[in-house]
């Protein structure tokens, strides 16, 4: 969800009321701990820069006008490598997006994508405007990498400039495992300096049929890249309320524990991530969705004790799980229960 007030951010400062945007997709702001289909993300995507006639969602001191991202991708498809296409890239949003500079630094044998603040963003460093600006380019730049060159590319570590945000558990599966956050007006990503030279594969006809449901649909691409991702994350959901391990995993899924490891690496990922990210995302629906003990929310979980989930839940929230349901009572409806 924090991908989705990020988004909205924009139209918030406008005091434009996103109510009919979200209602027509049902989607609840209220549920904190609700998870948002990637299909309805998309569409949310497109009715946002449909109403503010602007593919920046509001958020720099100028629109990008409807039309920027085709122009975008049609200046990278004739490119003949992944670094030139990226350097048209650069070139282009210098144009449309001055708000932020895009560079790309090449090393032996790791390169860096460095998205900077020409001007500050917003007044403070955690301001979900910012926040989202960061998060919405790299996202934009990485999923547009893959696709023109037909695979996934892995980031090894991104660099956020900014302090964790509340969904930050989910860069895991958006970004990788191995994001920081730091202080400072640049975000850094590092990735294999070998897979610039990689050529663009895409051709007119291909991205005729991408930019059907465009540019909403960049945020749908390469899921495929995080296949073992999903796989694991089911299996541990599944073997619930067991505590699968990651041996347990690789067998199910008739690999080497070695081969899996290898695997989620690739993917940004690691399997006590995903099974962290897997608890606290349960954890915080049956708390907001359910009356459920305490106890009894631990145990469904797979934790030995109560006292251990305590601990965990305080590290995901800042708070007890007592105190997070009673911050939920503040804001629930009339009868009391908290928002469906």
């Amino acid at each position: 969800m924090g991908f989705v007030t990020g988004m909205l951010a924009g139209m918030s400062q406008r005091n434009i009321n996103p109510t009919l945007l979200l209602a027509e997709l049902d989607i609840d702001l209220a549920d904190a701990a609700a998870r948002v289909p990637l299909d309805r993300y998309a569409s949310l995507y497109n009715l946002v820069i449909r109403e503010l006639q602007d593919e920046g969602f509001g958020l720099f001191s100028g629109p990008m006008g409807p039309g920027s991202f085709e122009f975008l991708c049609r200046g990278m498809l004739g490119a003949p490598t992944l670094a030139d296409g990226l350097d048209r890239a650069r070139r282009f949003l210098a144009i449309v997006l001055p708000d932020l500079q895009v560079k790309v630094v090449r090393g032996d044998d790791r390169a860096e994508l460095h998205i900077r603040e020409a001007r500050p963003l917003t007044p403070t460093p955690d301001d979900p405007a910012r926040v989202f600006a960061f998060e919405w380019l790299l996202r934009l730049l990485h999923s547009l990498s893959c696709w023109l060159v037909g695979r996934g590319l892995s980031l090894d570590s991104v660099d956020f400039p900014f302090p964790p945000p509340a969904h930050a558990d989910d860069y895991a599966l958006v970004y990788t495992a191995r994001s920081r956050f730091i202080d400072g007006p640049q975000l850094t990503a590092r990735f294999n300096a070998t897979l610039l030279d990689l050529p663009i594969r895409r051709d007119e006809a291909a991205l005729s049929s991408f930019l059907e449901g465009a540019p909403g649909r960049i945020s749908m691409l390469y899921r495929r890249d995080r296949n073992t991702v999903t796989r694991v994350r089911d299996l541990i959901r599944d073997a619930l309320p067991a505590s699968l391990t990651q041996d347990e995993a690789a067998n199910r899924l008739h690999m080497s524990p070695r081969t899996l490891h290898r695997r989620l690496e690739e993917e940004g990922a690691s399997f006590r991530g995903i099974k962290e990210a897997l608890r606290r995302d349960m954890a915080l629906a049956r708390l907001t969705k359910t009356r459920q003990p305490i106890s009894q929310v631990a145990a469904d979980l797979g934790y030995a004790d109560t006292s251990a989930f305590y601990r965990a839940f305080t590290s995901w929230t800042g708070m007890s799980p007592e105190r997070y349901r009673k911050h939920l009572s503040l804001t629930a409806p009339p009868n009391g229960d908290p928002q469906p």
